[in-house]
């Protein structure tokens, strides 16, 4: 026993030694931060001082070696990040993950696209300057995987996967995939077309507040040729599009509403929440270039920041830059396909995905004068097209002459407002409200991007998959620069913009009907008049709000009820009074919320039948046109008896009381919001897997709800984690133009994208908590508790 109990210690100390000598190897993939590399590439001498948060301060002796130190920095840091990115939009993951199905139908959803192609075809098209800029970023990354001598990140290990060499086009297509994740209403398309088979104009247009009324007698107007499309296994087999009820809040004050005299301008884009964080703060600092703030790791560029006179912020405009056109095959040469004109080729190109431990997939793409066919990416949905017709994408960013790459880096060097809207108007894809204020006390707003122009004769507006033979559907050009939504120095000395409506009625052309509900807009609005004189104190408080105007609008028509039993009256006692606060500490937002979520499974699954786990979501305007204005949703169409939208609230509510006591307990007062919602930031491609996903995902219990400033949705219609939080405040900024070093911002996982770094969630606490660190470019707060200072020598 004596010599077993040895063997054994010997055993468990040899393990303790070996796992103890993984981990010291593994920490040699975590960046150099001190001392000088020689390298090639860079010009002269690059100083890169990390601070105490982590964030790289690039000192360089011209543009070009600041864009190759963020390129170098970019490498140390988010490597993994950006060979996933480049995948992705490259439609190359499967060489990585192997024959995972997502992956395989990402890739080929992707490379029909063509988004890394046309990326790659746009670069020519820049002037020289931004070339250069580019081309110095991917010798930068390049030179960070020519001079590595550990390991590589972790996942790389994983996967047994070394990077190729970084270019020019894996970042112009990332900015295109940014484009995308802003846009989505493609799928909004399908789902309409899907739904009009089964419900009734009137239905059509409480389901979709604002949708045209005549739009589903249009669609029968073609219905025979939408009757050829399988549209159920079509939107079943395309990638997820992007979430519609994502958003961002920005707002500027002038310096009469300002404590200081100067303008102040608030900025937090709200996006999936990811681990690493999307955003990767950085400063660079050359000749002509001193600029602070968010930027993309794979792009070279401060996306939302400020330089030494502007200071500028993005949300979401969310137009309708997607159309889906039905092309009708010619049946007796189905190489060609119906135009106003007369038939016209189909232009194709081979693919071939590769996928590792597979063999590879031959992909066929068609085109059309609209964009490429998505139809043919499933055999069913071919197969049921058959000769009949197919379905074209149609999507300005595709284009090989969109220049927003070079609006992106024009943006960062701008002085003045002029030169901000001179950059603008190379801003082609995805339209944003950019909200702008400089040094001299000016404030502004521009909309920029290629929006679709539509004749007045096109009656369905990209609502519904349209006719491609016909052309009143076609688009006629893009929105004029200069009549796109613009503001400067407005006499309210105050701009908001929270993705709701930023044109009037009578605006020329046409953005979407597809606006946010203005909730956070609304109280934006009410807090900035709350107080005269604005501070960066005040705006964090604003930034941090979480009283929720939707709870405000929806508990006094769900109260007027009877409690059906005691647990029914002690929520219905909890619920009258509270404030509408989302706090993660509190048991109303839950019980209000899993209410809520119920009652919309009362309300419409009888009517949507198999369509309603895919349309279930929170559909403010909808619920309350059902309460208020629409009572004949809530009889339940499955049942001979009517019932009343009283008996649907009551039911919903005893379903939500018996969900969260099968998981919380019987005592209410022991629920808590954040037991459910918690601030899920997911890794690719780990998240949720065994062991791995505790290590590389983030979770924390947080407040909020979709519609509070403080941003933090959630997918109810999910069985599992219907309350976890999946999108959120991806960074919030907040600029002093008095001071601009005096300006704040926050991230919400860390600087760093491997997880044995200390800087892979250091941020994000602070960042569920409210709080910020300093975006400063002063010398001496910069060195103050620096983590480093790394020297760039170049080789001669």
């Amino acid at each position: 026993m004596r010599w077993l109990f040895r063997i054994l210690a010997a055993l468990l100390i040899l393990i303790v030694v070996a796992a103890g000598g993984a981990y010291l190897w593994l920490r040699g993939s975590l960046p150099q931060t001190d001392g000088r590399i020689a390298i090639a590439g860079a010009s002269a001498a690059i100083e890169i001082v990390r601070d105490r948060q982590g964030v790289p301060h690039i000192f360089a002796q011209s543009k070009a070696d600041a864009f190759f130190g963020l390129g170098f920095v970019h490498a140390q840091d988010r490597l993994w990040q950006m060979e996933m990115n480049r995948r992705i939009a490259a439609g190359r993951l499967s060489e990585i993950v192997g024959n995972v199905p997502a992956a395989v139908g990402a890739d080929r959803f992707l490379r029909t696209l063509g988004v890394r192609r046309s990326a790659a075809a746009g670069y020519d098209k820049f002037d020289a300057e931004t070339r250069a800029g580019l081309d110095a970023y991917a010798a930068g990354v390049n030179a960070f995987l020519a001079q590595r001598k550990g390991p590589l990140p972790p996942e790389f290990l994983f996967f047994g996967h070394t990077p190729e060499k970084w270019e020019v086009a894996d970042s112009l297509a990332w900015v295109k995939m940014m484009a995308w994740d802003l846009a989505g209403n493609w799928g909004d398309e399908l789902l309409r077309a899907r739904l009009v088979k089964r419900l009734s104009p009137e239905q059509m247009t409480d389901i979709f507040p604002g949708y045209p009324a005549n739009g589903p007698v249009v669609l029968r107007d073609y219905a025979e040729a939408l009757g050829g499309l399988d549209l159920e296994r079509l939107q079943a087999s395309l990638p997820v599009a992007p979430d519609r009820e994502n958003g961002s809040n920005n707002w500027v004050v002038s310096g009469a509403r300002s404590e200081t005299g100067k303008p102040l301008l608030a900025n937090d884009p709200h996006l999936g929440l990811a681990a690493p964080s999307l955003w990767y703060f950085a400063h660079m600092k050359a000749p002509g270039l001193d600029v602070i703030g968010a930027t993309l790791p794979g792009v070279p560029a401060v996306v939302l920041g400020r330089n030494d006179r502007i200071a500028w912020g993005f949300t979401n405009t969310g137009p309708d830059t997607q159309d889906l056109f039905i092309e009708r095959v010619d049946p007796a040469s189905p190489a060609r396909y119906a135009t106003p004109a007369g038939t016209e080729a189909f232009v194709t190109r081979a693919e071939t995905i590769r996928i590792k431990g597979a063999p590879d997939m031959p992909l066929t793409v068609r085109e059309t004068r609209h964009g490429p066919v998505i139809s043919d990416l499933i055999p069913s949905a071919a197969q049921a097209a058959g000769a009949g017709n197919v379905l074209a994408f149609a999507w300005p960013t595709l284009r090989d002459d969109d220049l927003t790459a070079q609006a992106g880096l024009r943006m960062q060097t701008a002085r003045n407002w002029d030169d901000f809207t001179a950059a603008l108007r190379e801003f082609h894809s995805p339209q944003q409200n950019i909200v702008y204020a400089d040094v001299d006390g000016n404030i502004g707003f521009y909309a920029p991007a290629r929006v679709p122009v539509r004749t007045p004769l096109n009656d369905i507006k990209g609502h519904l998959p349209a006719p491609g033979w016909d052309t009143r559907y076609d688009w006629q050009g893009f929105i004029p620069f200069d009549q796109l939504p613009h503001l400067y120095n407005p006499a309210a000395g105050a701009i908001v913009t929270a993705n709701n409506k930023i044109v009037p009625d009578d605006y020329p052309f046409y953005l979407t009907d597809d606006w946010a509900v203005p909730f956070r807009a609304e109280r934006i609005q009410e807090l900035l008049g709350k107080t005269p004189k604005h501070s960066v104190t005040s705006f964090r408080a604003i930034q941090n709000d979480v009283q929720s105007g939707a709870a405000e609008l929806f508990l006094p028509l769900l109260l007027d009820i009877q409690p059906a039993n005691e647990r029914q009256a002690e929520a219905l006692r909890r619920l009258r009074a509270w404030d509408a606060v989302m706090d993660r500490d509190k048991a109303e937002p839950l019980i209000y919320l899993a209410w809520y979520r119920e009652l919309g499974r009362a309300i419409y699954a009888d009517e949507l039948g198999d369509l309603f786990p895919e349309f279930w979501n929170l559909r403010p305007q909808f619920m309350q046109r059902v309460l208020t204005q629409s009572p004949r949703w809530c009889n339940d169409v499955t049942t001979e008896a009517v019932e009343a939208c009283p008996d649907r609230i009551s039911l919903a509510l005893t379903r939500a009381l018996e969900y969260l006591a099968a998981r919380h307990g019987n005592d209410m007062s022991k629920w808590r919001w954040g037991d459910m919602h918690t601030a899920h930031s997911e890794h690719r491609p780990f998240s949720g897997q065994p062991v791995f996903g505790t290590i590389f995902d983030i979770d924390l219990p947080a407040s909020g709800d979709s519609f509070t400033v403080a941003a933090a949705h959630h997918r109810i219609n999910r069985e599992a984690n219907p309350f976890r939080q999946h999108h959120g405040a991806s960074l919030r900024a907040i600029y002093d133009l008095s001071d601009l070093d005096n300006s704040v911002f926050i991230q919400s996982t860390g600087q760093s994208g491997n997880p044995l770094s200390g800087l892979y969630r250091a941020f994000a606490r602070t960042w569920r908590d409210g709080g910020y660190v300093p975006m400063t470019t002063d010398r001496a707060d910069i060195q103050a508790g620096a983590i480093g200072t790394l020297f760039l020598d170049p080789v001669r």
